[in-house]
């Protein structure tokens, strides 16, 4: 465990959704290094077992509450486990999400609203479950993945009306929950990664064509790491940024900037 005073989370208690794999295993375990007990939360226990074993062998502590996000009775289910555990909810990064291409004229409604299900009304569930016990303390951070596929100042994405419909109101949803939450001591931000190398994205075969055309508006010509964005949530909750609510960090290795 790091003793570095630099983003120090001794004493903290965050919880990570969508922790089992990617950027939510990336952002746990750099949130364990950096001192705070850890919630593993995901749709699959079995994959957070495995981050809460690789957190236990550097000495940090870690449990794991399996939960769907888009069902209120689950989100109320992991606080209390959280609080039982631990006592307290420091810090919230929201994280899990899904991706299911399809064409927006043959997208059928049921697909759009599980998006939507677990993308934004998940987030809202979770930080407003969190934020409840953060209002009694007078404090606490949350943090929103959200993408460069949020519309506006970002980009669009064929094939995911859905997700970017997802991804922009996260956005706009924090940006108010920041304003009702300040007075609580309470901070909230997002980040919006672009094209990040994880199991998920993985998943999405593409020839060499494919992802040449995929790289090419990006400046620096490769896709980011799951441990990149994890350092963006670090300094995110940390005091590091005591300054920043209602902000979106752009991650992108320059995609959105050309």
């Amino acid at each position: 465990m790091s003793n570095s005073k630099f983003c120090d989370l001794r004493g903290k208690v965050a919880i990570v959704t969508g922790a089992g794999k990617g950027m939510g295993e990336a952002d746990s375990i750099k949130l364990a290094n950096a001192g705070a007990k850890v919630v593993l939360v995901d749709i699959s226990k079995d994959d957070c077992e495995k981050v809460a074993d690789e957190i236990k062998k550097n000495n940090g502590e870690a449990i794991v509450v399996k939960c769907d996000v888009s069902k209120k009775s689950e989100v109320e289910n992991v606080v209390k486990e959280a609080l039982y555990a631990f006592g307290k909810i420091d810090i919230l990064v929201n994280n899990a999400g899904i991706f299911p291409f399809e064409p927006f004229l043959e997208m059928a409604e049921e697909n759009f609203e599980k998006v939507i299900d677990v993308n934004l009304k998940g987030y809202f569930l979770m930080a407003q479950a969190c934020a409840k016990e953060m209002v009694k303390q007078k404090s606490g951070v949350i943090v929103n993945i959200s993408s460069i596929a949020m519309g506006q100042v970002g980009v669009g994405f064929a094939g995911l009306t859905h997700y970017c419909a997802s991804k922009g109101g996260i956005i706009a949803m924090s940006q108010a929950m920041a304003l009702e939450l300040a007075p609580f001591g309470i901070r909230v931000n997002c980040i919006a990664p672009g094209a990040i190398d994880t199991p998920g994205a993985s998943a999405i075969k593409m020839d060499a064509k494919a992802m040449e055309a995929m790289l090419a508006p990006i400046p620096m010509k490769r896709k980011g790491k799951s441990e990149e964005i994890a350092n963006a949530v670090l300094f995110l909750v940390s005091d590091e940024s005591s300054y920043m609510t209602g902000s979106t960090m752009v991650v992108d290795g320059g995609w959105v900037a050309g």
